[in-house]
């Protein structure tokens, strides 16, 4: 599913395109090479999970105890 703002993947995506490719690798049918290329597709989808996550937690707003919200640093 592709983000509006920024036609990027959302977490929930990449999280479910790298559950695909681990059903893949537990096929024991798969040919090395292709095992290798899934492997390393798996990868660059973690990089990009875990930069989205970064984002996310620096979006991340506290509440303080008058009730308004500021900026999680």
């Amino acid at each position: 599913m592709a983000n509006k703002e920024n036609n990027e993947e959302t977490l929930e995506s990449l999280f479910g395109q790298v559950e695909e490719i681990i059903e893949d690798l537990e096929d024991k049918d798969v040919a090395i090479e292709e095992a290798f290329a899934k492997y390393e597709a798996g990868m660059k989808l973690l990089e990009k999970c875990n930069d989205r996550i970064d984002v996310i937690e620096k979006n991340v707003l506290k509440l303080s105890a008058d009730g308004s919200t500021e900026a999680f640093e």
